[in-house]
């Protein structure tokens, strides 16, 4: 979409999609007792194949904005699906092990996109990057359909907004522990749409290289996941591990407002590297926490864990927006790792789980 709108219309657009999401996982619990979990994954799965072809070949901003919107608030409740799937599969003595797992499954076309889209975008060719996206989707909707087409609905409660917010605020823990995932989810909101726009706008970097920087960047998710998710589960909980991730997020990120812009690519890459081992390191062990105080019949909870994401891009945007307007760009990188800091108070006072 970026060829269409600028950078402050993007965040506009990822606010609306976050909003829709929100409304979406609030319904999802009454749609999974009509559908069922497994059928709901496979037909929403679908769609995004669709709205990826769309994105891909029309050139009609009109069609193209809802499309997109669509398919924002569409990754939320997919999300939501596979968790309730794995949550079936797993124990609490061995959550961090698969979660981090499951992560880094997920992970590995993320680590590989980047580079890939650096590769496809010599010519500006935007449509072989949703076309290829929804090829991607095809592989996920077989391993759905051989793994899970006999899967057993548990009784789904559920999700009004405020009900559940209250309802999630007296378990302490978890409130605590979804309040440091919003906050990493509102970390990802900033970084994703205003890092590449910084690195090519800004430090000139063209998208070959911003490609390969990005892949270097998040093969953190990949090396650090699972056995992190298998120390908190063997050796040390999570709490020790998550307030680690933060402070090296808050520090990182922060550092990248001082890199000068005639640094070479690899400094870029390192910093990026080092903000994302922070970032995998909050991510499994806020899944790895959550997921041992819940289980597959608390869809209520989990869609509002769920909900992290897309309040989080709703308020980030605009909190960014209102960020470039007070200071220039290159500091919303040390106003990010500020935030960041905040979310201390809360994992300090989580009880851990070892």
């Amino acid at each position: 979409m970026g060829q269409f709108l600028d950078e402050k219309n993007i965040g506009i657009l990822y606010t609306i999609g976050s909003i829709l999401a929100i409304i979406c996982l609030t319904f999802t619990p009454k749609l999974l007792r009509k559908i069922g979990n497994y059928q709901m994954i496979i037909g929403l799965s679908l769609i995004n194949i669709i709205s990826l072809i769309i994105l891909a070949f029309n050139k009609n901003t009109y069609i193209l904005i809802p499309t997109f919107i669509i398919y924002l608030a569409l990754y939320s409740i997919i999300y939501l699906n596979s968790d309730i799937l794995l949550e079936n599969q797993s124990s609490d003595s061995n959550t961090g092990n698969i979660r981090g797992l499951y992560l880094s499954i997920s992970n590995i076309a993320w680590v590989a996109s980047p580079f890939i889209v650096g590769l496809l975008l010599t010519n500006g060719d935007y449509w072989k990057v949703y076309g290829l996206a929804s090829l991607a989707i095809f592989p996920f909707i077989i391993l759905m359909s051989i793994f899970f087409r006999k899967f057993k609905d548990p009784i789904y409660m559920d999700t009004p907004f405020l009900k559940t917010f209250k309802k999630l605020k007296r378990q302490k823990n978890i409130y605590r522990i979804f309040i440091v995932r919003t906050f990493l989810q509102l970390f990802y909101s900033w970084m994703v749409i205003y890092t590449p726009i910084y690195l090519h706008k800004y430090i000139g970097l063209d998208w070959k290289i911003i490609g390969t920087i990005f892949s270097i960047m998040l093969l953190p998710f990949l090396l650090f996941q699972i056995p992190l998710g298998i120390l908190a589960d063997k050796r040390f909980g999570e709490k020790e591990i998550l307030n680690s991730g933060l402070i090296l997020i808050a520090i990182t990120t922060s550092i990248l407002s001082f890199v000068s812009p005639n640094s070479t690519w690899w400094t870029w890459a390192i910093i990026l590297f080092l903000t994302r081992t922070g970032a995998s390191t909050v991510e499994i062990m806020t899944e790895s926490y959550f997921f041992k105080k819940v289980d597959e019949k608390d869809a209520d909870i989990i869609s509002f864990f769920r909900m992290a994401r897309p309040i989080a891009y709703v308020f980030g945007p605009a909190l960014a927006s209102l960020t470039i307007f007070l200071v220039s760009f290159q500091y919303i990188f040390l106003v990010l790792g500020v935030i960041m800091l905040l979310s201390l108070r809360y994992s300090l006072a989580i009880k851990d789980t070892r």
